[in-house]
């Protein structure tokens, strides 16, 4: 993960706590009732790693289902906004994914990575850490960018480039410049199989609540993939 992403999610940190989490539909109408979705219901006696936690969301949730949770994130902020959240509830780490896991292998049945791995350049040695740390067959389940909604709303001169785009977001009261990586949907998937048989793809929708209160934003995600998320089992 880039440097420049640390800090904007050290800025971002407190907006994250006190607002995104709860108000942002692209968050709580969108990417995550399509992640859960692809979940069981009960999550009880498993261990699951939240690999890019944020201010905690999925961390509490899989608390709430009776797992076991470690969590890390690249931005100390983020991660003491999440622990904030759950308390000694789960085990949360400031980690930088582009390091090898501080974990043993075959330690988790589930990764679960929200809306992380575009802010990484290579994700092949990622990959090669979530299947180590997992258990045999254990589950991989991640959110991306999708490559179409990147490729539309910035100058790409090529859909199958891969290139470091830069964005500019504004969340309470902040201008904060983020950069991620744009890749395309080949090559996501070619770098998944690598090291995991992919079970499941999802281009989401919008939730109808996400239609009733905010209609136009709702129209754009019906008619144009935003967000793209893999379920996968590892190969060992």
């Amino acid at each position: 993960m880039t440097y420049s992403a640390r800090g904007a999610f050290d800025k971002l940190a407190g907006a994250y706590e006190k607002n995104v989490d709860y108000d942002s539909p692209y968050n709580t109408d969108y990417e995550r009732p399509a992640m859960m979705k692809m979940l069981p219901e009960r999550l009880g006696g498993l261990n699951i790693l939240d690999a890019g936690c944020s201010a905690g969301w999925y961390t509490e949730t899989f608390l709430e289902k009776g797992a076991n949770v470690t969590a890390i994130d690249i931005s100390h902020e983020m991660a003491e906004a999440a622990k904030r959240r759950v308390g000694g509830a789960a085990s949360i780490l400031c980690h930088d994914l582009n390091e090898p896991l501080p974990f043993d292998d075959h330690t988790f049945d589930m990764v679960v990575s929200s809306l992380t791995l575009h802010y990484c350049k290579d994700w092949m040695p990622i990959f090669k850490e979530f299947s180590r740390v997992l258990k045999p067959k254990g589950i991989l389940l991640f959110s991306t960018h999708h490559p179409f909604m990147d490729f539309k709303n910035f100058d790409c001169k090529s859909y199958f480039e891969e290139v470091l785009l830069h964005d500019v977001w504004k969340k309470a009261g902040m201008t904060v410049e983020v950069s991620f990586y744009r890749k395309p949907m080949e090559k996501i998937i070619t770098d998944t199989s690598c090291y995991f048989a992919i079970d499941a793809l999802s281009e989401p929708r919008g939730t109808e609540n996400f239609k009733r209160n905010h209609p136009t934003n709702y129209e754009y995600v019906m008619t144009n993939p935003h967000f793209l998320i893999v379920k996968a089992t590892s190969r060992k």
